[in-house]
């Protein structure tokens, strides 16, 4: 996240709100935000609330299938809200597409906005009126809406509706499928996508899949991420644990926190998350990690929570995935635990050619993004 956008989210409401441990619940189907009714998909538990197991998944098709929030049990602790956001009544307030919520900006500053098709930022030459930037993919000019300062941020379905909808029963919860026709992203793409969406609950995980599909008759880059705020259930970021097996993060200039195209090793530095019993958050952290130590089923990067016995695994399925994008700011009770395919500001000059993660599609490809959370207990 921007520093802008940063400042732009803790001047609103939103955060203020989030502070019920399970967000109120509202009258069913007939809420809508974005003009589309939520989805909530939910399961019972199974343990009389003696074990760590997800309850239920809240979605807002109306807003790019944005995973609003996640409950899940904790003993001791009963039904606990896993994302920081605020109500359903307050987020169908303010995503409104208007004001601060221009291009759906608010989107991603609360739950879990997924990001397609690049994530991050993107740099280019700014329009004379300020509201757009020009970049260039393969001598090809894309021309994107100016959403946080001098940036093009997290993607362009902030305000696309999910169609086809269906839930189905399964052994043990819930899934949800749908299909967002974004074409060529309100003209600022050069093909056209489809983006089909699983979304499955079960009591041990929760499954994103993503799968974008070139349908129009031109090449086009593709990435996919996400950009979750995953809840402290303490409240207490200073015995918060993070791990991520990433050997390098991406540097950026002291001045405007722009990627320089340069990497530094983690190793005895802050950023260093790869303990096996991980390390505490610090004060504050917006840093962009990649160089994964890798297994058979993807990486996995985790918070943990000690204090309230509570772990939650963020497990990395596709082999795109390059990087990791994580910000937590100081005195608060969250950490973005951001999967994504592309390095921030992908086509910037910075990069000198390196591969940034866009994927290219030619007309019938497709790509598909995955990852799956997992509860897990510190103690054990």
């Amino acid at each position: 996240m921007s520093c802008n956008l940063a400042k732009m989210v803790a001047a609103t409401v939103l955060f203020a709100a989030c502070t019920s441990p399970v967000y109120p619940q509202a009258d069913g189907a007939h809420v809508q935000v974005g003009g589309a009714d939520v989805v909530r998909l939910e399961r019972r538990s199974t343990s009389h609330g003696r074990k760590l197991e997800f309850l239920s998944v809240t979605l807002f098709p109306g807003r790019g299938m944005n995973a609003f929030q996640i409950t899940g049990n904790i003993p001791g602790k009963g039904e606990t809200a896993l994302l920081k956001s605020p109500s359903v009544e307050e987020a169908a307030r303010v995503l409104n597409g208007e004001g601060k919520d221009r291009f759906g900006v608010l989107n991603h500053s609360f739950g879990g906005a997924f990001l397609i098709p690049f994530s991050s930022r993107i740099t280019g030459e700014v329009s004379a009126d300020g509201h757009f930037l020009s970049t260039k993919w393969q001598g090809r000019t894309i021309t994107l809406p100016l959403n946080s300062g001098t940036y093009a941020t997290h993607g362009l379905v902030n305000t696309e509706k999910a169609e086809d909808l269906k839930t189905s029963k399964t052994a043990d919860g819930e899934t949800e499928t749908g299909v967002i026709h974004a074409g060529d992203f309100g003209g600022h793409w050069l093909s056209k996508t489809d983006l089909h969406f699983t979304i499955a609950l079960r009591g041990d995980a929760v499954d994103f899949r993503i799968t974008a599909t070139n349908v129009g008759e031109e090449p086009e880059p593709m990435a996919i991420g996400w950009h979750p705020y995953f809840s402290i259930p303490s409240g207490d970021r200073s015995q918060a644990r993070l791990h991520v097996p990433a050997a390098r993060r991406a540097l950026v200039n002291k001045t405007d926190a722009r990627t320089t195209g340069e990497f530094e090793p983690v190793e005895n530095t802050a950023f260093d998350f790869r303990s096996a019993d991980g390390s505490l958050l610090g004060e504050s952290l917006n840093v962009n990690l990649s160089a994964f130590d890798r297994s058979h089923d993807g990486f996995a990067a985790w918070l943990s929570d000690p204090k309230s016995n509570y772990g939650l695994r963020v497990r990395a399925l596709s082999p795109q995935i390059q990087t990791v994008q994580i910000y937590s700011p100081k005195n608060d009770s969250f950490v973005a635990i951001e999967d994504q395919f592309n390095y921030p500001d992908p086509w910037g000059a910075e990069w000198k050619g390196m591969d940034t993660g866009m994927v290219t599609l030619l007309p019938g490809q497709s790509v598909t993004w995955r990852v799956r959370l997992e509860l897990f207990s510190p103690q054990q």
